[in-house]
């Protein structure tokens, strides 16, 4: 393993019934990176996040982190190892407000004994966390009332309430406004130079085009083709997306 890889999947495969979503994947995160990862609906991408994330299961395959083998079988186990998750579906509690939403399965509490919140810490740790992402929300409001766009900043704030070693994206900004856009592109090139490593899934070639190190092309749950970013442009990510090799 090279010094400067941070995960590795080797021969990664994964099926639902007849559907291969993954066949046989070989893939590299770096430290201090952003790869995109592209490709048509049902390419495997998102499949392949979630391997990393503990939604599902590998069929065969091997996950390195920093060269030791691990098995992720739950979310939690991959929270542990330092992997955070943005689902493009949000995965929020409607019924919650945003700070508990933000801490769920973190709270914290007075002591193990008594699990009173210290609900004044848990504010002011979520409004800082929105606050560094450009946003300012009603911290008690419930989840379910805010607009899409809200509730992707909630869970963009939730991934990054401890700075994990490596942040999964799908979808990040599909609901959030082109203004919204800017400012969350500018948040993930900053994690990155604070050290953390990003998997980034994304339909929207510009925002890859202006955050990416490397852009991998998956077609039909295998690695068509690898780009440098600055040795690429949209054109032949397209391409490479239609299929057609250079």
């Amino acid at each position: 393993m090279h010094d400067n890889e941070l995960i590795r999947m080797v021969n990664v495969s994964k099926s639902f019934g007849h559907v291969q979503a993954l066949d046989g994947v070989d893939i590299t995160l770096r430290r201090n990176e952003v790869l995109a990862l592209v490709g048509d609906n049902a390419a495997g991408k998102s499949t392949l996040l979630k391997t990393l994330a503990g939604v599902h299961k590998l069929d065969s395959g091997t996950i390195e982190i920093e060269g030791k083998p691990v098995q992720i079988n739950a979310p939690l186990e991959a929270r542990l190892l330092g992997i955070e998750t943005i689902y493009q579906d949000f995965m929020l509690a409607p019924n919650l407000d945003i700070t508990k939403n933000i801490f769920l399965g973190r709270e914290l509490t007075v002591s193990p004994l008594f699990q009173w919140l210290k609900r004044g810490k848990m504010e002011a740790r979520a409004r800082k966390v929105l606050a560094d992402l450009g946003f300012t929300i009603p911290l008690r409001t419930r989840v379910e009332n805010l607009s899409g766009g809200q509730q992707q900043v909630v869970a963009i704030a939730r991934a990054l309430l401890n700075p994990p070693k490596v942040i999964l994206m799908d979808e990040p900004t599909a609901s959030l406004s082109v203004s919204a856009i800017a400012r969350f592109l500018e948040q993930v090139k900053e994690l990155k130079h604070s050290g953390c490593s990003i998997i980034y899934v994304s339909h929207r070639l510009l925002d890859i085009m202006e955050v990416a190190d490397r852009i991998v092309v998956i077609r039909t749950g295998k690695i068509f083709a690898e780009r440098v970013k600055v040795e690429t442009n949209i054109e032949e990510v397209i391409r490479l997306m239609m299929g057609i090799a250079a």
